[in-house]
């Protein structure tokens, strides 16, 4: 499985939003899609009235729709605490019953309510960027200019902490056993791989497979986009993967030190077809998201009020589409930051790489769940 899983850990140039200001800094630039304006409350989620109508989806959501269901019916019941809700998974269950009736007959208006995550500035307003699965050029065997390898997780030796990016990409921590499964012909390219959790691998014979999310090494993980931005190397308002790769490409001799300032490493797993999420289930383009399970359970259906971009990665409005919480990953914390899953290969790599912008999300919850145990009392 990969946990972002995809890993998600996602595109590494962003940053929930919290600050003096509200957010973080790194996130203030123009046009970012935030409403200062907007209403300030002190719980988690807001209970509100739903838009007029929801946004019609596509064929693949409705597959995706029916792995969420999958999902629900195969975990245990269990219930939810998350800020001032208390959910189930059963009302999770229903909320995707009401909507696949919904997609079988659309003049059946689903019996649904809308509770807005509060974002980082308790203003509604969640940073969503985005995350994909790149396909990358491998060797079976190391030569002169494939010789990085990606790895299996090794196990621990007496509980002793796992080695650091550093150590494993600079020192050689893991030479010698036999954890290699491919050579990549840069570390770049494996550390954007660790980022996105997942990847589609292509040997010199012409055989693909797919690398999924096998684990961390649990050391914490930071944004290289923010520390570009910190030390002044890139402002923020262009800060994106393409921009940290630029940045990488001309300063070789700090590509050292930079990467370092990130000491988690993620680790790869064989034998999936497709990619797919923390909930075990097969991701689907433009509708999965990677969540913080602590805010929003994995299972959950969001409607969200996504930014548009143009080709030059500018705002240019919001749509309403319908999400599915099927992911979470290391860099996704707290209720200001979800991560949108565009899908596999280059057109994906730049959709992905262009989004850290904000929005709004809703959590869609059944109405008979509407009562005194779904709220909590503060």
């Amino acid at each position: 499985m990969m946990t972002r899983s995809l890993l998600l850990l996602l595109p590494i140039f962003i940053l929930s939003a919290c600050s003096t200001r509200e957010i973080d800094s790194s996130n203030e630039f123009p046009n970012n899609g935030r409403d200062e304006t907007a209403f300030k409350r002190d719980t988690l989620y807001l209970d509100e009235r739903l838009p007029p109508g929801f946004p019609m989806p596509d064929e693949s959501f409705k597959e995706g729709l029916g792995q969420q269901i999958r999902y629900l019916d195969r975990i245990s019941a269990q219930d939810y605490s998350v800020g001032n809700l208390q959910i189930s998974r059963d009302d999770l269950r229903a909320t995707a019953s009401e909507l696949q009736m919904w997609l079988n007959d659309p003049t059946y208006w689903p019996a649904l309510s809308a509770y807005q995550l509060a974002g980082q500035d308790q203003r509604g307003n969640v940073q969503i960027t985005g995350y994909y699965v790149p396909v990358l050029e491998v060797r079976h065997q190391p030569d002169a200019l494939y010789r990085y390898p990606l790895y299996r997780k090794p196990t621990p030796v007496n509980g002793a902490p796992l080695p650091t990016r550093d150590q494993i990409d600079f020192e050689g921590a893991l030479d010698g056993q036999g954890l290699e499964l491919a050579y990549t012909s840069s570390l770049v390219d494996n550390f954007f791989l660790h980022v996105q959790g997942s990847g589609v691998v292509e040997f010199e014979d012409g055989e693909r497979r797919l690398f999924s999310w096998g684990g961390a090494n649990g050391h914490p993980y930071r944004s290289l986009g923010k520390v570009l931005i910190e030390r002044g190397e890139i402002d923020r308002e262009h800060v994106s993967a393409q921009s940290i790769r630029s940045w990488l490409a001309e300063h070789p001799e700090q590509m050292r030190e930079v990467l370092a300032t990130n000491p988690s490493y993620l680790f790869f797993s064989e034998g999936l077809d497709k990619p797919v999420g923390a909930a075990n289930v097969p991701l689907t383009p433009l509708y999965s998201v990677a969540v913080d399970p602590a805010v929003i359970p994995l299972g959950s259906i969001l409607l969200g009020e996504v930014p548009k971009l143009n080709e030059q990665g500018q705002l240019i409005g919001h749509e309403f589409r319908l999400l599915l919480a099927q992911d979470k990953g290391g860099a996704i914390k707290g209720p200001g930051h979800i991560d949108w899953y565009q899908g596999i290969g280059e057109d994906a790599h730049f959709h992905a790489g262009q989004l850290k912008h904000f929005g709004r999300v809703w959590l869609l919850l059944p109405r008979a769940a509407e009562s005194t145990a779904l709220v909590k009392t503060p």
